[in-house]
Formats: structure tokens, C-alpha cells, sequence
């Protein structure tokens, strides 16, 4: 595998690209396409536009935004001052933005105000208070300035792009060079947050050097290439999405087609019309495709590589996907915020291996399958998945406990997933040791979720379990206890939380009840209640089949 060039850094890497293929087009997105140098050149105008209104190297600095070529220019633009990029989900609602922003100390928000019919602002005002002491918002004293990459706005540090882009001549291109290139490559460049069992949102570090590393050699797996066209449907705001997508097609000079919203319906219509040749989703994307009635009148031959992820995917599927949409190479992987790319599938595996497992170890990445005492398993045998290398996080952002909780003293990171390696070093991912389900593509946690539901005014206490759904594969059912006196309803918590949460985080049912079952030791007993769930739904189920 060719090794990594010598960047180090995000700025380092954006300015060796820019001289050697400036007129490389890396960005095309609808009318506006973005060589590499113009890319270049925008991202000094944000990083001088930055260091004028006081932002310095590490500050955090969040974007709230759908995929599109601001996102990408605002990212670069926050490397070359040397800050921290905080993505943030569109389909975050108020009080997750609000608590992200809060536990990152974020300096600045890039917004898209309206995206979709949603004020941002307006939400984020609902949980953080209006303009205070000269802030945009009163309870997030750290949060100075806010940028609408869309949409517009009033109020205390919020400005237009055109009018934050007009800060830029105060400060000389000579200091922003000499500020990116100071970075190092040791420096935290990103915060993704994850949630998990603690019902609060982790802020996870990595570093240039790490994620330069991890999505160059991804990209050797996969073959992306200069003049490749690969359209970015994961969120810019989801590790995949900002470096499976958007770093690795400027290291490597492909064009990102950034998709803000993605219709899989329409997916033959995008691969006509931009000629793709990388194509990257779950196995039930290509599924469409396949049974789309147009397919044989369309043309696809542009497509060479698609990745499908760590998800169970038929090996007739794969077989598919290779005879009948003409994909060279199907590639299956698997990978976390936490340890960036694991496993992955290499060219000539056979559609068996492809289908039912991620694949092998990438160069400089351990894998071993442990018992409950930590011991290695033989391989055949379940365990969890530890990995260990270059890629596992510098850490959970301000959370020292809870890096230590998941990274022992050698290096190994306890994924909490379970997992099997083969005779062949092959890994395929079995079930989840944590209590995360994964709904319709989207991690969704309990704990976090239940701290949610904790913010309604009649909610006293409240419980998260998981639910077998299709299509969605799993769903939230909530159960409650009320206020006294409140007369809550499940109609009214399920229209709250359709207003405050990310859609997939919405319970399908919030049932009220007077108490919670509870294990011998006092805990809210999980099992008891997903047990009533599963009676709920065969009744439901009788009820609708009679």
C-alpha cells in the first residue's frame, strides 16, 4: 500500500495539492464548482475572517449546516486558523445543539439558518436563552459570533457570510500563513461527538495526522482517484461524511458532490447526471437501484466502486451489485468515531466475504476478540472487539474518566462491539455489547435519548428500550412516569419530542405509567421492559392481522 505523503496537517496538505494540480476540480455542487487552488484561496479568506473576530488556534469553532461547498470551505477555512471544527447534525434540535456548543466551549457557529423550513436560531435561542451581555445567546458565554452560511438573522455577533467574508482584508494573507503552518500534526483538529451510556453527548479528538493517515489508506483500498465523482450523502456532520468524504477527495483529488438531502429514489437520476464513479450507502440503496424499473434503460456505466459498511449484506446482493449495476469492486468495512477505519474488504474477496464480514485489520491496526476478563478468544469464538494502533482517539473531549473507561493503559480501545475473526483475520461484527440500537442507519442511545425526555415539564422519570421495527430495523419505545397532577399524555410527549429531538431519536410509543420495574439492586429493570414492549407489539400486531 503506498504510504501516506508527508503533509501532517489539513493546511499543509490543502497547499501541496493546490500547487501541484491547481485547476483539479474537487468540489462540484450544483452551480458552483471549487478548483483545488480556488478551495485554497477561499479557506485563507474564512481563516483571515476568523482570526479577525478573535478566534485563535484551538478554539472550537461549530458548524450547523447541510453538505455543500460552504461546509467545505468554512472546514478548511477553520484549519488554516488553526481551530478545532465542531460538526454539528441538521437534524439536531435545540437542546443537543445547545449542550454540544456548551460542552465544547464553542467560539463561533457557522449556521444554515432555514435549512428545510427550521430556524436554527430560533430553536437554539428556545434552549439557550436570547442575546445577553453582548452574546448571541445568553446562557453559551463562550460562543461569541455566529455566521449564517444561509438564511437570515438579527441579533447581538450574528452576521451574513457575505458580511463575515468582508472582515477578511483586516488581516494580512502573511498571518494566516504563518498561522496554518504552525499547526502540528499532533494537533486536535476535530471533535465528532458520540453519544453512549452516560446520556451525554462525547466530544471525540483526533488529529490531522491520524485521520490523513486512516482515510489515505482507505482510499488505496477503495481506488479513489483524481477525476473520481463521489457524491457525499453521509452528513459532513458524521465522521464518515467529513473524512471518508470531504478530506479524502481533496487528499486525493476527486470531486465531492455534496448532497444535502438525499432521495434514494432518485439515485439513478444523480448517477446519470453527474457520471459517478464512487458510490457509498447502506446495502438497501443498491437494493432500490437494482429493483428500480428503469434500470436497464439507464446509464451507469460511469460506476466502478461501492462501498456498503459494516452492515449484513446478502452475498446475492454483492453478486448483484457486480453482474447487473457493474461494479468492479464492492467493498465492506468496518470502523468507529472512536478508532476511525478498522477493517476492510480488498479487492478480488470473493462475494462471500464481501457479504458477511468487514473484513481484515489495515496496515498499522490491531484487532483482537476478548472475553469478559479481556482475554483473547480463539478465533470462531464471540467476543469484543479491541483494537488497538494509530487510529484509536486522542480522547473524549474534557471527559479523562471516560477515556480511561474504554482505552486501557496499552492502547486498547474497547469498542463495546461483539465479534467474530476467522481463520483469515476476517471480522465480522455480530451484535452490540452496549445498549445502542441503530435506527433506520443512525446510532441512537437510551441514556441520552431518556435525558432528552428528562427536559419535558411533566416528564418525572423515564425509560428507553430498543423495539424491532421495519423498515427502520429498530425504534425507541419510552416509558414514563408523570408529574403529579401533570396529565401527561403519550400524544403530547411524542409532539414534543418531535420538536426537540433528532427525528430518529422520537419514541414510536411514550407510555405513561404509574411506576418502573426494578432490579434486585433498585436499577430500572431493561430486560422487564422489553419484554412488556415485545407483548405490546404481538398484540398490536394480532390486533391489526386478525
Amino acid at each position: 500500500m503506498k504510504a501516506v505523503p508527508g503533509w501532517g496537517t489539513l493546511p499543509r496538505m490543502l497547499r501541496e495539492r493546490a500547487a501541484a494540480r491547481p485547476d483539479a476540480p474537487v468540489v462540484a455542487d450544483e452551480e458552483v464548482t471549487l478548483t483545488v487552488s480556488q478551495l485554497r484561496e477561499q479557506a485563507a479568506s474564512v481563516a483571515r475572517a476568523l482570526i479577525a473576530l478573535g478566534v485563535e488556534p484551538e478554539d472550537r469553532v461549530a458548524v450547523w449546516a447541510p453538505n455543500n461547498w460552504q461546509w467545505v470551505v468554512a472546514a478548511f477555512g477553520i484549519w488554516d486558523a488553526g481551530a478545532v471544527i465542531v460538526p454539528l447534525s441538521t437534524r439536531g434540535k435545540g437542546i443537543e445543539t445547545d449542550e454540544v456548543l456548551r460542552r465544547t466551549g464553542a467560539r463561533l457557529l457557522f449556521v444554515a439558518e432555514g435549512f428545510l423550513g427550521a430556524s436554527h436560531l430560533g430553536m437554539l435561542a428556545e434552549a439557550a436563552g436570547g442575546p445577553g451581555d453582548g452574546h448571541p445567546f445568553g446562557a453559551l458565554p463562550y460562543l461569541r459570533d455566529v455566521v449564517l452560511l444561509s438564511g437570515t438573522g438579527e441579533g447581538a455577533g450574528i452576521r451574513t457570510w457575505e458580511g463575515f467574508l468582508s472582515l477578511a482584508d483586516s488581516v494580512s494573507p502573511e498571518q494566516v500563513e504563518r498561522t496554518a503552518l504552525s499547526v502540528r500534526p499532533d494537533d486536535t483538529f476535530e471533535i465528532l461527538c458520540t453519544s453512549g451510556t452516560t446520556g451525554s453527548p462525547k466530544g471525540v479528538m483526533l488529529s490531522s495526522a491520524q485521520i490523513l493517515r486512516a482515510y489515505w489508506d482507505w482510499s488505496e483500498v477503495v481506488g479513489l482517484t483524481e477525476g473520481d465523482r463521489y457524491p457525499i450523502v453521509s452528513p459532513f456532520a458524521h465522521g464518515f461524511g467529513i473524512n471518508a468524504g470531504l478530506i479524502a477527495c481533496v487528499a486525493r483529488l476527486a470531486t465531492m458532490v455534496p448532497i444535502s438531502v438525499f432521495d434514494p429514489d432518485t439515485a439513478l437520476d444523480l448517477i446519470e447526471k453527474e457520471r459517478l464513479t464512487i458510490l457509498a450507502g447502506p446495502p438497501n440503496l443498491f437494493a432500490r437501484i437494482l429493483t428500480h424499473p428503469d434500470l436497464s434503460e439507464r446509464d451507469i456505466s460511469s460506476l466502478r466502486t461501492a462501498i456498503v459498511g459494516a452492515a449484513a449484506v446478502p452475498t446475492e446482493l454483492v453478486r448483484a451489485m457486480q453482474e447487473r449495476l457493474g461494479f468492479q469492486q464492492v467493498v465492506n468495512a468496518y470502523g468507529l468515531i472512536e478508532g476511525t477505519v478498522v477493517t476492510m474488504t480488498r479487492a478480488g474477496d470473493p462475494p462471500e466475504v464481501v457479504a458477511s464480514t468487514a473484513g481484515r485489520p489495515m496496515p498499522g491496526v490491531q484487532v483482537q476478540i476478548t472475553d469478559d476478563d479481556g482475554a483473547p478468544v480463539a478465533p470462531g469464538e464471540r467476543g469484543e472487539v479491541w483494537v488497538r494502533g494509530y487510529g484509536v482517539m486522542q480522547g473524549y473531549w474534557d471527559a479523562q474518566e471516560l477515556t480511561a473507561a474504554v482505552v486501557d493503559s496499552d492502547g486498547w480501545l474497547r469498542t463495546g462491539d461483539v465479534g467474530v475473526l476467522d481463520q483469515q483475520g476476517n471480522l465480522a461484527i455480530v451484535d452490540r455489547k452496549k445498549e445502542m440500537f441503530i435506527v433506520g442507519g443512525f446510532n441512537a442511545y437510551p441514556a441520552e435519548i431518556e435525558n432528552l425526555l428528562l427536559r419535558h415539564p411533566a416528564v418525572q422519570q423515564a425509560a428507553v428500550v430498543a423495539v424491532p421495527d421495519q423498515p427502520l430495523g429498530e425504534v425507541a419505545w419510552a416509558y414514563l412516569i408523570p408529574r403529579p397532577g401533570s396529565g401527561l399524555t403519550e400524544e403530547q410527549v411524542i409532539s414534543w419530542a418531535k420538536k426537540q429531538m433528532s427525528n430518529y431519536k422520537v419514541p414510536r410509543r411514550a407510555i405513561v405509567a404509574d411506576e418502573l420495574p426494578v432490579t434486585a439492586n433498585g436499577k430500572t429493570d431493561k430486560a422487564a421492559l422489553r419484554s412488556r414492549s415485545r407483548d405490546l407489539l404481538g398484540q398490536t400486531e394480532a390486533a391489526t392481522n386478525p
